[in-house]
């Protein structure tokens, strides 16, 4: 089934820590790779933490029906789940919420409000009815609006898989429920830990789904190396209409900055018992690839559906469609308008693009170590193709995740013309393009410096 997926178009797995022991990460994790190098393809892999998955404990009897107007307690204590007295084993979200707060269980099917507090239990009454079953999850979606939440972003068994995931390898960790960027610096130190020498830091993808996230968005990204909009938790913390916007807002942000943003959640929810998605699905996918989104994100259509192919095989198919029309990208945010974590480089990166366009060039090469470059020709969304060539493993697999970029593993270049050399042998070889072309190559040397530093159009020799 992975081979099949990734020859359906997968760029990045994602191993969801959620679920699953640690025995079967290990071995997904080795066979994903196991199934790349056979196929000489970069396939990321991304460790989705867990984080603080807020959920009641047991009901009895099984199910609670709750009728509006309906008075509940939600306690501390350990409790049976009778007489309408539910536990719920997180202390500091009895702490956090206020009377008049909003608590939305299993994803906003059930609401109830917060009528009495004290110091271990909430009496709540039912806004919407509905019938409780044990263990779902609970959102407070105003407890931390204009003051300081108890609940970590990290718990302990974030700590726990956050290691094992950088002792797998992985390619980038997905930090779950952030709020602000201390929690990613956070997440930063825990991965780099006492760990020396050449050690090359796990990039760490927050996820867009609590309320003050999108309050703290600006910081968040700058803290970030990229960016997920997980709507289905998004869409319970603010109104479900609004998600659309704050979406587009999110990814035009991303794109400004070159940081890869991938959307997420019920892409084509139909897919998890339907072989083919809905129009409106489809219509999803699109806009998102026309909003700009690096990636898109299958959740449940391939974890448990029984169409996981043919999920994958439909969004590439929408995104080729979309992306074929997509010749007049007209870049939101002009040049001058971004802070620039590296000045020349992105100017290069942006004449880059505008020199491919003019002279219709066959393809924009790039060499770079760690990705940054091709990254920054990415945000461009140039309509010709962009390969870039490193020597870095790590960075030839996470480049999987950006927008429009072809990563091939080459041996290190110590000067320009061994460069070119290699950049010209390596398009011919694959057929990326024909002799008598001319690409357009940007990069530095000497490659690992961090810096780019020329841009060349090199027409491909005749013979």
């Amino acid at each position: 089934m992975l081979r099949a997926l990734i020859d359906a178009g997968m760029d990045v797995a994602r191993i969801n820590f959620s679920h699953g022991t640690s025995e079967e990460h290990a071995r997904d994790i080795h066979l994903i790779r196991q199934l790349a190098d056979e196929k000489k393809l970069p396939v990321a892999i991304m460790a989705d933490l867990q984080g603080p998955k807020l959920r009641i404990g047991e009901v009895s009897p099984e199910p609670l029906v709750l009728k509006v107007g309906d008075e509940i307690v939600l306690s501390s204590r350990q409790s049976a789940g009778e007489k309408n007295v539910i536990p719920l084993p997180h202390p500091d979200l009895i702490a956090d919420v206020q009377i008049g707060d909003p608590l939305l269980i299993d994803d906003g099917t059930i609401e109830l409000s917060v009528a009495r507090k004290m110091s271990d239990r909430l009496v709540c009454r039912v806004v919407v009815a509905g019938d409780l079953f044990s263990h779902k999850g609970v959102a407070a979606p105003r407890s931390a609006t204009n003051r300081r939440s108890h609940v970590s972003a990290i718990t302990e068994k974030d700590r726990h898989d956050a290691l094992l995931a950088r002792d797998y390898g992985v390619d980038f960790v997905a930090l779950s429920f952030v709020r602000e960027p201390a929690e990613i610096e956070m997440l930063r130190s825990l991965l780099r830990g006492d760990i020396t020498g050449n050690h090359d830091d796990i990039p760490i993808i927050a996820k867009i789904e609590k309320r003050e996230a999108i309050d703290d968005f600006d910081d968040i990204l700058d803290a970030a190396d990229g960016v997920m909009v997980a709507r289905g938790d998004l869409g319970v913390e603010i109104s479900v209409q609004r998600v659309p916007m704050y979406q587009k807002e999110i990814i035009r942000k991303c794109n400004a900055v070159g940081k890869p943003v991938i959307t997420a959640t019920q892409m084509l929810q139909s897919m998890l018992s339907s072989p083919k998605p809905t129009r409106a699905e489809a219509s999803d996918v699109a806009n998102a690839i026309l909003d700009g989104t690096d990636a898109l994100m299958l959740s449940g259509e391939t974890a448990t559906g029984s169409y996981p192919v043919e999920a994958v095989q439909m969004m590439a198919k929408i995104s080729a469609i979309v992306e074929e029309k997509m010749i007049n990208w007209v870049d939101a945010v002009g040049f001058a308008q971004v802070h620039h974590a590296q000045p020349i480089t992105d100017a290069i990166s942006d004449a880059t693009a505008t020199i491919a366009k003019e002279i219709d060039a066959r393809l924009i090469v790039t060499s770079t170590f760690s990705g940054y470059t091709a990254r920054m020709v990415a945000r461009e969304r140039p309509f010709e193709p962009i390969v870039a060539l490193t020597p870095s493993e790590a960075t030839y697999r996470r480049l999987a995740l950006t927008w429009g970029v072809t990563p091939i593993l080459v041996p290190k270049c110590e000067t320009t013309d061994e460069m070119l050399s290699v950049i010209e042998e390596t398009v011919l070889s694959l057929s990326l393009a024909q002799r008598g072309d001319s690409v357009v190559v940007t990069g530095g040397i000497p490659l690992g410096e961090g810096r780019t530093n020329f841009l060349k159009v090199h027409k491909l020799a005749a013979h």
